[in-house]
Formats: C-alpha cells, sequence, structure tokens
C-alpha cells in the first residue's frame, strides 16, 4: 500500500499536466481523455475535475460540466474557479438565476474579481432585476472606483430604466477613465438619442466607430439618431451597414422597416420586420411595425392581429394600443376602438394625438359623456403646442383658425421631411398641365363634387392628368371620372419616392391636392416639392400648415382677408363660392314618398344628413329646443348605427323629447338619396364643423340650408353655399339667431315655401350649380398662378375676377 499511492498520484498528476498541455493548444478530445485518467487516478483531484469541466462546457456537454464543478465542489466547498465554471455552465444550460447564486460564491472567495461583477450585474439587469444590477455595479465601482467597465455597466442599466440623464453621466465617467472605450461613446450616443440631442448622439457614434468600424451596435445606433433627423437615406445605409456586420441583429432589421416605411417601401418593410421576427422572436416592437405596414397597404384586419400580437408580446405597449384603436376606428368598430386608446392612455397619458382619436371615436357614437372637458383638454395642449390630435380630427373640436393653425404646424412639424428638390423650373409646353392628385377618385364625397369639373376643363388650354392613389371601387363614378381625363394614373402601389418621380417625369405644372390633412393624403410626395405650383383645393376644409403648398383655394366668405394669417397657402378667392358642384347630378326619377321614407306625412320635417361625429351637443341641444316647440316637428338624421342612434334617442329624451321623434335614414345609393331628400322641409347645418358635399346635395334638391357663421373654414362652407345659391338671409351670426330662424320658418309655411320656390329657380340661374361657370374661374386662378411660376414670381393671394352668368334660355 505504501508504495502503490506514490505511484497512483504520480500517475494521475501526469495525465493532468499533459491534460493541460492539450487544453493549452485546443485539442479538446485528447484533453477530456487526459482529464477523466487523472480524475480516475486520482478522484480527489480537484483542479482536474474543474478544467474537465471547462473541456466538456467547450465541447457543448455542459450538463456534464456542471456536474464536474459539482465534484470539485463537494471536495473543495470554497473553490472561487469550481463557482465560476459552474455559473458557466449554469448560464449555457439556461440556468440564469442560478447562475447568479453561484457568481456570488465566486466574490465571497474573491471580492476584487471585476468580471465576475460585471457579469453578474449584467445577468441582474438581464432579468430585469435593475436595482440589484445597480447594487451590484456599485459594489464593483467601491471596489475598482476608475473602472471604465463598470461604469459603462452603470450607464446599460441605467439606460434600461429609462434614467437617460444619469446613463449620460455614468457613460462620461467611462470615458474619463478610458476615452477608447468604444462601447462608452455608443452608450454616451444611446443616452443623447433618448435625451433629443440627435447632433451630440451622432458625434458620439461617429466616435465609437472611429475606434472601431466594425462595431454593428454603433451603426445601428447612428441609424436610428439619423431617423430622428429625418436624413432617412443615410439612416438606411447606417442600418444596412449594420446588417453586413451583423446579420442577425434584429434591432437593426427593425429599424430598416421602419424607414422603409416611412417611405411607404411597404411590402419591402414587411420582410425586413420577418427578419427582425427570425432574429428575435416576439419583439413587440417588430409587429408594431408590421401592423403600419399592413395599415398603409389598407389591409385593416391583418393590420389589427399584428398590433394585437405586439399587445400580446407587451400589454404595456401603449403605442401599440393606440394604433390597434385608430384601425379599429377605421373598421367603424368605435366602442372597441375608444377601448383600445384608453388602455393607451391609461398606460402614456400625453401619448401623442391619441386625445383626439378618442374624442372622434366618441363622436362617430354620439358619445357625449366627459366631452366638454376632454375637448377643452385638447384645445389647451393645442395651444400649449402639444401634439395632442391630428387636424382633421381637431375641424369637428376648435371653432378658432389659429388654434387650427396651430395644430396643423405641430402635427407637420412630426411628419417625416424630404429633401425639396427645387422644382421652379419652366416647362415649354402647348398647353397647361394641371395634375389632379387623391385616393378618393372613387364613389366618396369629394369625387362627386368634383366630377363634373374634370369634365369641364378646356381642354384645348389645359391638359389634365389625374394621380390615383386610392382604391378603385370599380363603380360608375371611377369610371366616369377616368373618362374624363386625358391620362389617368393608377399609383396605389407606388412609394413616394416612385410617384415623386412619376409627377416630374409628367411635367405637371401645377398640381392640385384634393387630400389636405384627410386619411390616406400623400402630402409625404407633396414635401418634395414635385412641381412648380402646389395647390390645395377641396378635399380639406383647412390650412396645412406646410409652405409646400403655394396656394389654397377659397373664398371671400371662407377665407375674410383678416383670416389670411392663419392660413400656410396664399389664399386664392373664387368670385363665386370655392366648392365646385356637378351640375349633372342625378336625382331619381322614383320619389318615395314620406311613409316611404319613414316619415310623418304632417310632420315639419328638420333634417340633417351629415356624418354624426359632427353633431355637438350644444347643437343638439338648439335642435331638441325646436322639436319641443314645434309639436308637429321630427329630426330626420342619417343612419349611424346602433349605438350612435340609442345615445342620440337617449339624449333626446333626457331633454324632454320623446326618442321616436328622431327617425334615422338608411344609407343608399346617391340618386335615391337626393330623392328622398327633397321630403325634407328644412336643413340644419352644424357648428362648427358645417355640411359640405351634404349641403350641396340638400340644396340640390330643393331643400333649404340653415347655418350659423363660424369663424374656420369648416364653419363657414355653409355660408359660402347659401350665398352662392342667392339665399343669403339663411346665413345667422349666431346659435341664438340661428334656432330662432329655424323656429320662424317651422311656423311659417308661407315664408318657407317662397324659399323653396326661389331656391329652386336658383338652381338654373346662381352661380353654385354652374359647372361650367367653375370651371372658367377656377382656370383663370390656374393660369394666373402659372404665369407668375412662369415668371419667376414668389406666390401671392389674388382674387379672381367674377365672369357673366349666362342664364340659359328657357
Amino acid at each position: 500500500m505504501t508504495n502503490s499511492s506514490p505511484r497512483s498520484f504520480g500517475n494521475g498528476e501526469q495525465d493532468f499536466q499533459r491534460g493541460l498541455a492539450a487544453l493549452q493548444v485546443g485539442n479538446l478530445k485528447d484533453a477530456e481523455r487526459l482529464f477523466q485518467a487523472a480524475t480516475h487516478a486520482q478522484p480527489k483531484h480537484v483542479p482536474a475535475l474543474n478544467l474537465l469541466g471547462v473541456v466538456l462546457g467547450r465541447l457543448g456537454r455542459n450538463a456534464e460540466a456542471l456536474a464536474s464543478y459539482d465534484r470539485a465542489l463537494a471536495l473543495a466547498p470554497h473553490s472561487p474557479e469550481a463557482w465560476y465554471g459552474r455559473a458557466m455552465a449554469q448560464l449555457a444550460i439556461g440556468q440564469a438565476q442560478d447562475a447568479i447564486a453561484s457568481l456570488e460564491h465566486v466574490l465571497a472567495a474573491k471580492p476584487d474579481f471585476t468580471q465576475v461583477h460585471l457579469l453578474r450585474a449584467k445577468l441582474l439587469a438581464d432579468l430585469g432585476r435593475h436595482e440589484a444590477a445597480l447594487g451590484a455595479v456599485e459594489k464593483l465601482l467601491h471596489v475598482a472606483p476608475t473602472l471604465a467597465e463598470g461604469w459603462l455597466g452603470r450607464s446599460n442599466i441605467l439606460f434600461e430604466t429609462g434614467r437617460y440623464e444619469e446613463a449620460l453621466s455614468a457613460a462620461d465617467q467611462a470615458l474619463a477613465s478610458n476615452t477608447g472605450l468604444a462601447e462608452a461613446w455608443h452608450a454616451r450616443g444611446n443616452a443623447l438619442n433618448e435625451l433629443n440631442r440627435y447632433d451630440e448622439a451622432l458625434a458620439a457614434y461617429d466616435n465609437a466607430l472611429g475606434l472601431n468600424p466594425n462595431f454593428a451596435g454603433a451603426w445601428h445606433g447612428r441609424g436610428n439618431t439619423l431617423k430622428e433627423l429625418k436624413r432617412y437615406d443615410e439612416a438606411l445605409s447606417a442600418y444596412d451597414k449594420a446588417l453586413v456586420l451583423a446579420p442577425e441583429m434584429a434591432e437593426a432589421w427593425l429599424g430598416r422597416g421602419n424607414v422603409l416605411n416611412i417611405f411607404r417601401r411597404c411590402k419591402e418593410a414587411l420582410a425586413a420586420f420577418d427578419r427582425a421576427d427570425t432574429a428575435i422572436s416576439n419583439l413587440a416592437e417588430v409587429w408594431l411595425g408590421r401592423g403600419n405596414s399592413l395599415s398603409d397597404l389598407n389591409l385593416h384586419r391583418d393590420a389589427l392581429t399584428a398590433y394585437e400580437k405586439a399587445l400580446t408580446i407587451n400589454r404595456e405597449f401603449a403605442e401599440a394600443s393606440l394604433a390597434s384603436g385608430i384601425v379599429l376606428a377605421q373598421l367603424k368598430e368605435h366602442e372597441k376602438a375608444i377601448a383600445a386608446i384608453d388602455r393607451a392612455l391609461a398606460l402614456k397619458p400625453q401619448l401623442k394625438y391619441a386625445k383626439g382619436e378618442r374624442i372622434h371615436a366618441k363622436l362617430q357614437l354620439a358619445d357625449w359623456a366627459n366631452l366638454d372637458p376632454a375637448c377643452l383638454e385638447v384645445v389647451a395642449a393645442v395651444k400649449a403646442g402639444e401634439p395632442a390630435t391630428v387636424p382633421f380630427h381637431f375641424l369637428s373640436i376648435s371653432s378658432s383658425p389659429g388654434d387650427q393653425l396651430a395644430c396643423a404646424d405641430r402635427f407637420m412639424a412630426d411628419q417625416p421631411r424630404f429633401q425639396a428638390v427645387s422644382n421652379r423650373r419652366i416647362y415649354a409646353h402647348d398647353r397647361i398641365r394641371i395634375g389632379y392628385f387623391s385616393a378618393d377618385f372613387r364613389t366618396h364625397p369629394v369625387a362627386q363634387l368634383a366630377v363634373g369639373l374634370f369634365e369641364a376643363h378646356d381642354k384645348s388650354r389645359f391638359q389634365m392628368v389625374a394621380i390615383s392613389f386610392g382604391l378603385d371601387d370599380n363603380s360608375d363614378l371611377r369610371r366616369r371620372i377616368k373618362s374624363s381625363f386625358e391620362n389617368f394614373v393608377d399609383a396605389r402601389d407606388m412609394t413616394d419616392e416612385d410617384l415623386a418621380a412619376l409627377v416630374r417625369s409628367r411635367e405637371i405644372d401645377i398640381i392640385v391636392d384634393l387630400m389636405g390633412l384627410t386619411r390616406y393624403n400623400r402630402s409625404d410626395v407633396l414635401s418634395r416639392r414635385v412641381a412648380p405650383v402646389q395647390v390645395n383645393f377641396l378635399g380639406y376644409p383647412g390650412t396645412m400648415g406646410t409652405d409646400c403648398m403655394d396656394y389654397i383655394i377659397a373664398d371671400r366668405t371662407i377665407i375674410p382677408e383678416e383670416h389670411f394669417q392663419y392660413y400656410r397657402e396664399r389664399v386664392v378667392w373664387l368670385p363665386d363660392s370655392y366648392q365646385v358642384n356637378d351640375d349633372k347630378r342625378r336625382i331619381s326619377e322614383c320619389k318615395p314618398t314620406r311613409a316611404g321614407c319613414g316619415l310623418p306625412d304632417d310632420a315639419f320635417v328638420f333634417c340633417c344628413f351629415n356624418n354624426i361625429y359632427k353633431i355637438t351637443p350644444e347643437v343638439f341641444d338648439v335642435w331638441m329646443r325646436l322639436l319641443a316647440a314645434t309639436p308637429s316637428g321630427v329630426l330626420w338624421l342619417i343612419a349611424a348605427g346602433p349605438r350612435a342612434e340609442e345615445n342620440l334617442r337617449r339624449e333626446a329624451e333626457q331633454r324632454g323629447v320623446s326618442p321616436s321623434r328622431i327617425i334615422f335614414a338608411p344609407k343608399m345609393p346617391l340618386a335615391d338619396h337626393l330623392a328622398r331628400t327633397a321630403q325634407a322641409d328644412l336643413f340644419l347645418d352644424t357648428m362648427p364643423y358645417n355640411a359640405h358635399t351634404t349641403a350641396s346635395d340638400a340644396l340640390w334638391a330643393g331643400v333649404p340650408l340653415l347655418t350659423c357663421l363660424g369663424s374656420t373654414f369648416a364653419g363657414r362652407v355653409g355660408a359660402s353655399l347659401v350665398r352662392a345659391v342667392g339665399l343669403d338671409e339663411l346665413v345667422t351670426a349666431s346659435l341664438q339667431d340661428y334656432q330662432a330662424l329655424a323656429l320662424k320658418l317651422a311656423n311659417d309655411p308661407s315664408h318657407l315655401r317662397v324659399l323653396r320656390d326661389r331656391l329652386a329657380r336658383s338652381r338654373k340661374t346662381r352661380p353654385l350649380f354652374d359647372t361650367a361657370r367653375f370651371a372658367r374661374h377656377i382656370e383663370l386662378a390656374y393660369t394666373t398662378m402659372w404665369e407668375r411660376s412662369q415668371r419667376g414670381e414668389k406666390p401671392r393671394a389674388f382674387a379672381v375676377d367674377q365672369l357673366p352668368i349666362e342664364v340659359p334660355s328657357p
């Protein structure tokens, strides 16, 4: 026995030394065999057990490695090497929490082991235990107060918790110790980017890349900052450089997809989001981006599914909840939309544009609970320069042209900005080329108004081009519009960049935007300055809040001179009304009876066929007072869905009016709708957002329109139309006057009959429904704009002189 023990020890030690040599040259198989032999010869050989664990770990056999470390620790419970190896094996098999405990044993033996402090802090942060992670870094910095990597770790953890100022300070401390630490410059850039100090962030990323040009994370960060600076081409290039270096970097694919969405290269964006999801599954931001792409492609149900996936991953993702609410509203599921927006606001009370979206969804349901304070809050936010609502929704909330300008300015400041190509060039054409730019060349109120104008244009003097980027509904109206243009371009699948190139290639002299800031607009194309003259007309009753639009078509009623200051565009006055009408608009020959419309034969029928969201409690109060004072009166509204109709009936009952006196008209084809409209006695306008196309419909059908002159474009349309048809006395100055005149007309059938007779004659003699006359006037406007552009002069406000009225022969 005394002779065998030294020989056994000697053999085990020899195998251990040979195994160590094999490990040092990377010969893992021989190292494993030799360490196994050493531990067989000497079962208590702790160094051999530890190194056997190292070899097994490198071979990917981590469970066996863990067993080897456990054998070592059974023999040497305080071995820092065994505890460290055990932690590495635990990490490899996904036991992060157990690994943290193992690292604590290492630090108990070696409290100045800085790399272990750093690793422990990182693991705690990865588990979301940020305060514990900060505590771990504090222990490290107590041991090594100038260690740059320690300050870097602190910066990264603070960044993850949204404490960006502190993260920046920690990154600066790291750089004070080591200016050559590229990762610290990267951390500094990340913090500065979140603090909106974009130029400094860019400089920080550039410093990181100067130290390490192959630093994929710095390229990604640079892309994020360039995106915020709206330097989109450069941002895309930066993301692409990151992906060359790190092809599976999900965050760079995400950034690339978001920039492609801005370019409306939605299909490419979807491919980028797919790559991001493949690299790291369950990134909520990826599904938000996918939803945005699908929404832009009008695939609203698919978009909703994507947003719901984002919320499944992160229930506290306010932006995804808001996005789902917006899509639900587009799908007319307004109750669900309100619930989604409420969730978003509960998570992030100042979330951009959410408050206005909520008010608009509630108005769609005539849900007026707490409406006044909500509107006051949004108005105050707009006055303070905050992005509380999109401009279109604000039209129903505000009656101040100054506030509407502020809202449009703030909204446009948030929109993508592109380098405007200098396009004041002079084209040499035999005819002025006019491009009408719209998503609504289909069954849509704007198209119903404008189709007659398209047909009436003087094709000998103007070459007309339609640029359509909306859906083709294959309607009779769509076909009529297409036949009215010499060139009709279906550009719905084009990116913004390609669409801008198309307009320029057509050498269009004047681009006439029929969208403004309504849904599906392509203002990003116009911001590139695609034509020498760019005009805001008809589709949006307000300023677009951008200098890229040269003119807005109006009249003296719509925008009086004292209101010019509230428009970024230069105002052009047409002599009658700014609103074109189609004098070929057909009224069905099948005239329904009142009974056929669900109306009492002997009732006085007040009607309003506006969208329900235009009906405010203040106006509804007036209507109910009218019904209360007119025992035979009924209120005829357009069908709005069960919930909205139920709410309006309940509101009537609360005001002492029987709900049965509100009658809802189902939607039907325009010709049939115009025929039944004639059964109304008086059309009541809404404020602050008037009837527009529906007002013209009523007048065309022979129903007088009672309106109240507002302060904004949207609130002065009724007055413009009524004056252009020669019924000036139906324009009132206040709701009190409006109510009094409505009551007077309801009680004076002869007066009302006189008005209806005058309206019947005016349809043929007054300018509102003289489409050819309107065409000549707007052509004079286009010619003046073109001539100024040809002379190199800047746009300026002007008025078109009135042409003589040609009264048709009896």
